[in-house]
């Protein structure tokens, strides 16, 4: 059994896009295009659980909650913006022929 999960095409993520996936146990991921470099992080801001995948991802590679305006690292999933204060997890992401792999439980993440 593979530890990651097949969530999408390398071609549904254009260039500083965002797109909002569910994997098999239930979580919900956020994957992004940030510079050419897949990644992905939790999907709900942990400020109050809206859809971090329906906000904006800025040219710095912070993903920003379209509700509150709380903003997160990309890569490390670190709060960075008010009023978020807890970072989003961060998963393991590979690209294999073409397609988006997340794995199936959340890496730690480094606190800023």
């Amino acid at each position: 059994m593979s530890a990651f999960e097949d969530v999408a095409a390398v071609t549904d993520l254009p260039e500083g896009e965002m797109l909002g996936v569910t994997l098999s146990d239930g979580a919900p991921v956020c994957v992004f295009n940030h510079n050419g470099t897949i990644g992905a992080v939790g999907n709900l801001c942990t400020h109050a659980d809206f859809y971090i995948s329906d906000g904006v991802m800025h040219k710095d590679g912070t993903l920003e909650c379209v509700w509150h305006g709380a903003r997160f690292d990309c890569r490390t999933g670190a709060a960075k913006r008010f009023p978020a204060q807890k970072p989003l997890p961060v998963y393991a992401v590979q690209v294999e022929n073409d397609r988006v792999l997340v794995a199936k439980a959340e890496q730690s993440t480094q606190s800023t």
